[in-house]
C-alpha cells in the first residue's frame, strides 16, 4: 500500500460486481454476511458466475431458502456450491432436512472462535457496509454477529458499500484498510413482512408477561410468538435488551418508555444486539442511534456476559418437548429464517443471572392440530436442551417450572399444559413408560381446562398473595399445606382429627374439572415452589344443583381476609356454572366460618343437624 491514505486506498480496490466476484476460484470456502444484512449485488453475481465454479462451500449463518445461492444447491444435478449451515436443531425445514449431512451444530457463541482460529478456514467473505465516515471507518449494520469474525479471518474480503445500511453503534466497525475489495451499489436492504398473527401466540404471550418482573433484561426469539410476548409487555416499566436480533416490535415498548435499559445491570441505558432483521422503520431506527450498539456474537452471546445482567430472562421458542423435560428446537413454519442456534447460551447465562429465569414458548400443536408437540418422549430429533436446563414452559393453555422436580411431577406438569385433545394419551404413555406411578388414576383435573380469568394478585398487609385454581402439580402442596394447620383448625375442616392427609383423603381438592368441583389455593412464593397458605373448595351435589364448599387458612395468615376472597371466587364459579345454591357444614363454635359465610351477599340459613351447624343460601336471593 506504501504510503497511501484510506481514500486512495479504497478508491484503489473499487471494482465491478463482476470483476469482484471473478476473484473466487473453485473449491473455495466463502462466507456470506447474515440474513437481511445479505451484500444481494454480490449474491446475484455470485450465483450468475455458478457456471466457472465447482464445489464451493458457502457459509452463512441466517439463510432465506429463496436466496439464489440456495436455489442453485437445491438443483439435484448442480455441483457448484454446497452449504454449510451452522444449526442446532433437527433439521425439519425441506432445504435443512436435504442437506443435513452439510449441518454443523454449534452454539453461537463459540462460531466466531472457529472462524478466527482458522480451524476452518474461510477464503472469501461477501459483507455489506455503510460507506465509510471521514476516518475511514464503515459499520456492518444490522449484520455483525459473526460476520465480524469472518471478515477478520478471510483470506480475501469483498465488501458491498450502501448508503442503505444504517451506521450502528458499538462494536461494528470495519476499517477501509481491513477491506481488499469494494464494490459500491445501492440497493434496499432485504426486510421481513409481518408474520400471520396466530391466537396461541397471543394466549402464550400473555402468560409470559406474568412471569416477567418490571426491571428484566430480555433476550428474545424470532417469530410469532416472541413477537405477541412483546406486546404483551405494555404495562412493564424499566425492561432491558440483550438480545442476538432486533425486530419491529421493540419500537413500540420504547416509543411508550417501557424499554429504558436503565436497571440492566451491565452496559445500562444501552440496548445491546447483534443482528436485526425487520423493516425500513427498524433500520432507520439503529442509525447513528446513541442507545444502541451492536456487538459480535462471542459477545452478546457469551454465557459470562449474560449473566452480568440484572433478571435476565431468555425467552425461545421451541418445536417439541417431551415429559422428562428434554427440548428439540428446530425452524418453525412461522418464522423467517433458520439456522444457527443461541438458546443454549442464553439459557446457561440466564440461570446465572441474579433474578434470571429461562423461558421456553411452546404451541401445544402443530399447525394443523393433529399432532401435540408435548410428546411422551423424543423420536428422531435432535435433543438441543437437555432436561436439567429447563425451567419454565408455556403453551396457551398455562405455564409449569419443571426446575428441581422430579421425571414425575415433570410429566404431570406438562400434561396439564398440553392440550386436551392429547392429554389422555400422553398420561396412558407416561403410564406405560414408568413416569407415572402405577397407582396413579387419570384425574378430572389433568383434563379440565383450567380457568386463567380466575387469576387475581392480592396485597395482604404488604405480602403478595396468588389466588388461582388449584392444578394437577399442587397435590403435594396441598398435602403440606394441611400438615402444617393446628390440631384444632384441622378438626374444624374435617369435622373430626385428622393426622394422615393422603391423596385418596384430599381427591376432592386435588382431582377437579373446574366445572362440577372447583378448588382455589391461595399461594405466596416463585411459581413452581409456591406455599399454600389457604384452600377453598367444592363439589356438586347433582340432584339439588347446591355445591359443599369447605375452607382453610394457616393460622399464621387467618384474619387477614383470604378467606373472604377464597370464598368469593368460588361463589362466582358455582354460580357462573349454573349453580342455584351454597353451603357448608361447620362446627358451632367456628365462629370464623360463620363470619366468613355471612359476608356472602345472600341470606344464610342456619340449621342444625345433630351437633353440626348447616350453613346454607340461594344465590336468586338477595340481602
Amino acid at each position: 500500500m506504501g504510503n497511501r491514505t484510506w481514500p486512495d486506498d479504497y478508491l484503489q480496490k473499487r471494482t465491478s460486481p463482476k470483476d469482484a466476484i471473478r476473484r473466487i476460484q473453485s473449491g473455495q470456502r466463502v462466507f456470506i454476511g447474515t440474513a437481511c444484512g445479505e451484500p444481494q449485488r454480490l449474491v446475484k453475481e455470485l450465483a450468475a458466475q455458478s457456471g466457472r465454479l465447482a464445489d464451493l462451500e458457502i457459509m452463512q449463518l441466517y439463510s432465506q431458502e429463496v436466496s439464489p445461492l440456495t436455489l442453485i444447491a437445491d438443483q439435484s444435478e448442480s455441483n457448484c456450491f454446497t452449504l454449510r449451515s451452522f444449526y442446532l436443531g433437527s433439521a425439519k425445514p425441506r432445504i435443512l432436512a436435504k442437506d443435513k449431512r452439510f449441518l454443523s451444530p454449534i452454539n453461537l457463541s463459540a462460531l466466531p472462535g472457529l472462524f478466527k482460529s482458522r480451524q476452518l478456514p474461510i477464503h472469501a467473505a461477501l459483507i455489506q457496509v455503510s460507506p465509510p465516515d471521514d476516518f475511514g471507518w464503515m459499520s456492518l449494520g444490522i449484520s455483525v454477529d459473526v460476520t465480524m469474525a469472518a471478515a477478520q479471518a478471510a483470506d480475501l474480503v469483498i465488501a458491498q458499500v450502501n448508503p442503505r445500511m444504517p451506521r450502528v453503534m458499538g462494536r461494528s466497525f470495519i476499517h477501509v484498510n481491513e477491506v481488499d475489495v469494494f464494490v459500491e451499489y445501492e440497493e434496499e436492504l432485504l426486510t421481513v413482512k409481518g408474520l400471520p398473527e396466530m391466537d396461541s401466540a397471543f394466549q402464550i404471550g400473555r402468560h409470559v408477561a406474568k412471569l416477567i418482573d418490571d426491571g428484566s433484561t430480555l433476550q428474545l426469539g424470532l417469530g410469532i410468538i416472541p413477537q405477541a410476548t412483546l406486546e404483551s409487555l405494555v404495562e412493564k416499566k424499566d425492561l432491558g435488551i440483550h438480545t442476538p436480533v432486533l425486530t419491529d416490535e421493540i419500537l413500540p415498548l420504547v416509543a411508550m418508555g417501557v424499554i429504558t435499559n436503565r436497571k440492566k445491570g451491565f452496559n445500562e441505558g444501552k440496548l445491546v444486539a447483534s443482528g436485526a432483521i425487520g423493516s425500513r422503520n427498524l433500520y432507520e431506527f439503529l442509525d447513528d442511534n446513541p442507545s444502541i450498539e451492536f456487538f459480535p456474537s462471542d459477545y452478546v452471546n457469551n454465557p459470562v456476559n449474560i449473566s452480568r445482567h440484572h433478571k435476565m430472562v431468555s425467552l425461545n421458542v421451541a418445536m417439541t418437548i417431551d415429559l422428562t423435560g428434554q427440548v428439540g428446537a428446530d425452524a418453525l413454519p412461522y418464522t423467517h429464517y433458520s439456522g444457527v442456534s443461541d438458546m443454549m447460551d442464553f439459557i446457561r447465562g440466564a440461570a446465572h443471572s441474579e433474578g434470571g429465569k429461562s423461558i421456553l414458548m411452546i404451541p401445544s400443536t402443530t399447525m394443523d392440530g393433529k399432532s401435540s408437540r408435548i410428546v411422551s418422549t423424543l423420536e428422531r430429533i435432535a435433543v438441543v436442551v437437555p432436561r436439567g436446563d429447563v425451567q419454565f414452559v408455556v403453551t396457551e393453555f398455562g405455564v409449569a417450572n419443571l426446575f428441581g422436580k422430579n421425571l414425575q411431577e415433570r410429566a404431570i406438569a406438562l400434561i396439564s399444559i398440553a392440550h386436551p385433545d392429547f392429554r389422555e394419551g400422553l398420561f396412558c404413555e407416561a403410564k406405560e413408560s414408568g413416569i407415572l406411578g402405577t397407582e396413579r388414576n387419570l384425574s378430572r383435573s389433568i383434563c379440565g381446562i383450567y380457568p386463567h380469568e380466575m387469576e387475581e394478585m392480592a396485597d395482604i398487609q404488604g405480602q403478595p398473595v396468588f389466588f388461582r385454581p388449584a392444578k394437577p402439580v399442587d397435590e403435594r402442596l396441598i398435602q403440606e399445606h394441611f400438615y402444617n394447620m393446628d390440631r384444632e383448625d384441622v378438626a374444624a375442616r374435617f369435622l373430626q382429627e385428622k393426622l394422615i392427609f393422603s391423596r385418596k383423603d384430599l381427591s376432592d381438592m386435588i382431582q377437579v374439572d373446574y366445572v362440577n368441583e372447583m378448588a382455589m389455593v391461595a399461594v405466596i412464593g416463585e411459581l413452581g415452589f409456591e406455599k399454600v397458605i389457604g384452600v377453598g373448595g367444592y363439589f356438586l351435589i347433582l340432584a339439588q344443583n347446591i355445591v359443599e364448599a369447605a375452607f382453610s387458612v394457616l393460622k399464621p395468615w387467618q384474619k387477614k381476609g383470604i378467606g373472604t376472597v377464597l370464598l368469593k371466587k368460588l361463589a362466582k364459579a358455582a354460580q357462573d356454572q349454573g349453580v342455584v345454591g351454597f353451603f357448608v357444614y361447620t362446627q358451632p363454635q367456628n365462629q370464623g366460618m360463620i363470619r366468613l359465610f355471612r359476608k356472602l351477599p345472600n341470606p344464610v340459613t342456619t340449621t342444625y343437624e345433630e351437633d353440626m351447624l348447616l350453613l346454607s343460601c340461594r344465590f336468586d336471593e338477595s340481602i
